[in-house]
């Protein structure tokens, strides 16, 4: 109690000897009163340790304004009461804090992928669209309405390996314009 006295000489505390006494006192009356009380709210001795030092300090630094100094232990219990709660409330406040930040970051890396894949969408449709007409029906019958080869040679008109040499030139096509995408984006 003496090093917490000196650490703090000349602050709010009256210099009066009897006043210093008399917290002294009090203060012996419940030396582990304010960390019980802490740690039955926290649950944790590092944090509940935390507090009865606060708690203890802002007696040290009030005690002169304290009316009714019977009460003593009462103020010190719901000084280190609130305290312990003041750390509950910002704790919540930084976890809540934190959750929307991580919440926001995925949404924007959710805005950012669905941009990328718009874009990449309108890249492949002009690189389809800038193919020749005969390719482009191939392509557009089994890459994108999902029919066979041999479905596409019927509905066509055209043989099997006709189907088959246009699908491939397509995609030869369709590969080489859009490999800048690619390079550009190693991911997809």
């Amino acid at each position: 109690m003496d090093a917490l006295a000196a650490s703090f000489s000349g602050s709010a505390v009256s210099q009066d000897a009897s006043l210093e006494r008399e917290f002294e006192r009090r203060l012996a009356d419940c030396p582990t009163l304010a960390y019980r009380v802490a740690l039955g709210v926290l649950r944790n001795p590092a944090e509940a340790e935390d507090v009865a030092q606060e708690a203890m300090l802002r007696a040290y630094r009030n005690f002169h304004r304290l009316r009714d100094r019977e009460r003593f232990r009462a103020w010190l219990v719901r000084t280190a009461w609130r305290l312990a709660l003041d750390r509950i409330r910002a704790a919540g406040r930084r976890e809540r804090r934190e959750h929307a930040a991580f919440l926001d970051s995925q949404r924007a890396a959710e805005i950012e992928n669905v941009t990328a894949a718009r874009e990449f969408e309108r890249q492949v449709a002009r690189a389809l669209d800038a193919l020749p007409e005969k390719l482009r029906l191939v392509m557009t019958l089994a890459a994108i309405e999902g029919y066979n080869t041999s479905e596409v040679a019927k509905l066509t008109g055209l043989p099997d390996g006709t189907v088959k040499s246009r699908l491939f030139l397509a995609r030869k096509k369709l590969a080489e314009s859009l490999e800048w995408i690619v390079k550009r984006n190693p991911s997809r």
